[in-house]
């Protein structure tokens, strides 16, 4: 009697997994919310497709000029933001428009401060930050 039990036992799971495997015949079945499930993964030669997908990143805007002389445009691939700095909700994080400030000096670089900074975005950097696109400064100036 035990040993049918656990032939019958063994047999149900047997069904309930193959049930979860879909056809068996290559193609795939919708989950519950109606999506397809991946089953194949890009070919190093695939192209990726772009678009919006986010935030857009910052539009790159000319160096200030000062008088008394041209001042050197930013490096090529650099960006520019200007606006007031916040404190992040971690000790030592500072935000500027929804960027995580990374490096620059302190001294300019303070909560409340109109800054003009040059740098890049770092999308792939980790921080302890909990908030903001890290944006490495390359140069920082009050304004």
């Amino acid at each position: 009697m035990r040993t049918l039990r656990l032939a019958v036992s063994a047999l149900l799971v047997c069904v309930a997994l193959g049930a979860c495997g879909g056809g068996g015949d290559g193609t795939s079945t919708p989950t519950p919310t109606g999506a397809q499930p991946v089953t194949d993964l890009p070919t190093p030669d695939s192209t990726p497709t772009t678009g919006p997908v986010g935030p857009t990143a910052p539009t790159q805007s000319p160096a200030p000029t000062r008088p008394g002389g041209p001042t050197k445009p930013p490096p090529a691939g650099d960006t520019t933001l200007t606006g007031v700095v916040t404190a992040g909700v971690e000790p030592n994080c500072l935000l500027l428009d929804g960027y995580l400030l990374i490096g620059g000096p302190r001294d300019v670089l303070a909560a409340g401060a109109r800054v003009t900074v040059t740098g890049r975005a770092q999308p792939d950097m980790l921080t302890t930050c909990q908030q903001g696109k890290p944006f490495v400064v390359e140069t920082a100036r009050r304004t």
